[in-house]
């Protein structure tokens, strides 16, 4: 049977930031590990970031209305721990089959669906989504075969529209319109609450706006070995942190301030680049504080100006992948036809005390003399014409496609 690929996104463009906020709170690695059990399902790949969840399966095939059952099971795994938000992620969650899936996972890598188109964070999280996949063992050959190709089509298209010198990204927005706020970066104390990925990208981002006033507040007890490593200041309590600073950006996912650790008359900027929230909505209605989180940064996202070049390179990369789906069977049994031959002339050399000179020889010549023929299947499964290639196959090596054979070790298979 072949597999099918399948996606179901909830994103800030079709879900509410609370809902987003509340799914991000679902362990992960449970709810794949659920998926991932369902007999119907080869692998899964689950991505959750701070405005998307994301589910990529493997689907066996045939499968009747494979888009629907699919999404069940999404929302069925996701229902033991939130039942409410379960319903309301199957009213609002978009899907998508075959080929769309492929194409969506590899605009989503190259920040084409970002709130902040051409963001340079998301491919990284995607890359650890199937790394995360990989260490729990949900994932298939498949879906690893397309997150690899979604980070090499991510490459392409940030090289071509040269996205990375763009000065694109959730935190560099946020503090372009907390620059607004603050005339002078250089004359404001900054204190950041997180140690991860997302505070190291924020200093960067602060320093080139000027800021030299940097400290760090971690509820883990890493603000010490952080601080000494990007030169900032390692705060210990952080009502103390919040009572001596000017500017606050939370990025993390272990903490969240409330309005209790803020002190009484405090005078404060807030920046919440978190999901889960890392700040209480409680904290902006108090006086003299101003919240800026990711409800409000999305409102303010510049429209994608990317569209034309950067979404054609995509739809190349998927038709590619595609492409190279349907002719893995063909390459497969023509792998296998040459293998036989080639492990029958092995035996043979080694009989005549062969001391292995034969042999590697043998091995270089069958990967040469295959490496043609694939590549043309490939071409021509682009072009539409696979069984021009199956019946050259058929009529001169006698070789026959088991249309039951499992190519998932070899080649992709796509709707």
């Amino acid at each position: 049977m072949e597999p099918v690929l399948f996606c179901l996104t909830a994103n800030h463009g079709n879900a509410e930031f609370d809902l987003l906020d509340r799914i991000s709170r679902i362990p992960v690695a449970e709810a794949s590990a659920r998926i991932a059990s369902l007999e119907f399902v080869r692998g899964v790949v689950v991505l959750s970031t701070c405005n998307r969840f994301e589910a990529y399966l493997d689907l066996d095939d045939p499968l009747a209305a494979p888009d629907a059952i699919a999404a069940e099971a999404v929302v069925a795994a996701l229902a033991e721990d939130s039942p409410a938000d379960a319903e309301l992620l199957r009213a609002s969650a978009d899907t998508h089959l075959g080929e769309s899936a492929v194409r969506h996972l590899f605009a989503v890598t190259a920040g084409l669906e970002s709130m902040v188109v051409g963001e340079e964070e998301i491919s990284g999280q995607v890359q650890r989504a199937a790394q995360d996949a990989r260490v729990a063992g949900t994932v298939s050959g498949q879906l690893d075969r397309l997150f690899q190709q979604a980070a090499r089509t991510s490459r392409t298209v940030r090289g071509a529209a040269d996205q990375s010198r763009a000065d694109r990204g959730v935190a560099r927005l946020a503090l372009d319109l907390a620059s607004a706020r603050v005339p002078d970066w250089s004359r404001v104390r900054v204190l950041l609450v997180g140690t991860g990925r997302y505070a190291a990208t924020t200093i960067t981002a602060l320093r080139a706006r000027g800021a030299g006033d940097l400290r760090v507040y971690s509820a883990t007890g890493r603000a010490a070995m952080f601080a000494a490593k990007y030169g900032v200041r390692a705060e210990a309590a952080l009502t103390d942190a919040l009572a001596d600073a000017d500017v606050v950006i939370t990025c993390t996912n272990r903490y969240t301030v409330t309005a209790d650790d803020v002190p009484s008359g405090a005078r404060l900027l807030v920046v919440d680049l978190g999901l889960p929230r890392n700040v209480e909505a409680a904290v902006g209605l108090l006086p003299g504080v101003e919240l800026i989180d990711l409800e409000l940064l999305a409102l303010h996202a510049p429209v994608p100006e990317l569209s034309g070049p950067a979404h054609a390179l995509v739809g190349d990369a998927a038709a590619g992948f595609a492409a190279d789906a349907a002719a893995a069977p063909a390459i497969v049994a023509l792998r296998a036809h040459v293998d036989r031959l080639l492990e029958a002339e092995i035996a043979r050399a080694r009989a005549r005390g062969d001391d292995g000179r034969v042999e590697a020889a043998l091995r270089h010549f069958a990967g040469v003399l295959v490496h043609g023929p694939s590549e043309r299947a490939r071409a021509l499964a682009a072009e539409g014409r696979l069984e021009e290639f199956t019946a050259g196959q058929r009529a001169v090596l006698g070789i026959e496609l088991d249309a039951t054979a499992d190519a998932d070790d070899e080649g992709t298979a796509i709707a």
